[in-house]
């Protein structure tokens, strides 16, 4: 390949690593701008928005849950106390107790671990807000 310093002769671009075709001019690349959008389209609007809430609001859901929970819990072991207490020949109560118990076990547990996850995500939330706006204030000039 011959180079002169004339503007009207133009470089033949490199080749592939197979040689087979050559490989794009650079003004022909598409940037690409999907670390932004990646970034923003992977966490919810909710974590952006400084709209505060009330902790009914934030730990209501939980809240329920436990509460059904520990009456289930209370309705299976009144019901497994009157099976023992009731001679009748009746295996729905001797069924049923259990079921309830557990059940009720279940949902008070699952409440009872759900709310500490709420105050890990509210702590990250509140750095994540105080990050971005550390962000905006440095980069933003």
């Amino acid at each position: 390949m011959v180079t002169s310093s004339d503007p009207t002769t133009m470089e033949i671009p490199p080749r592939s690593p197979d040689g087979s075709e050559r490989s794009p001019p650079s003004r022909e690349l598409i940037t690409s701008r999907t670390g932004s959008t990646l970034c923003m389209s992977s966490r919810s609007e909710s974590i952006w928005t400084s709209t505060s809430r009330s902790k009914w609001e934030i730990y209501h859901k939980p809240v329920i849950v436990v509460s059904v929970g520990a009456a289930l819990f209370l309705f299976g072991t009144v019901i497994i106390i009157l099976s023992c207490f009731l001679n009748d020949e009746k295996n729905v109560f001797k069924m049923s107790g259990p079921a309830f118990l557990s059940l009720g076990l279940m949902l008070l547990v699952c409440g009872l671990v759900w709310i500490p996850i709420i105050r890990k995500k509210q702590k990250q939330r509140q750095k994540s807000q105080f990050l971005q706006s550390l962000k905006s204030f440095f980069f933003n000039r």
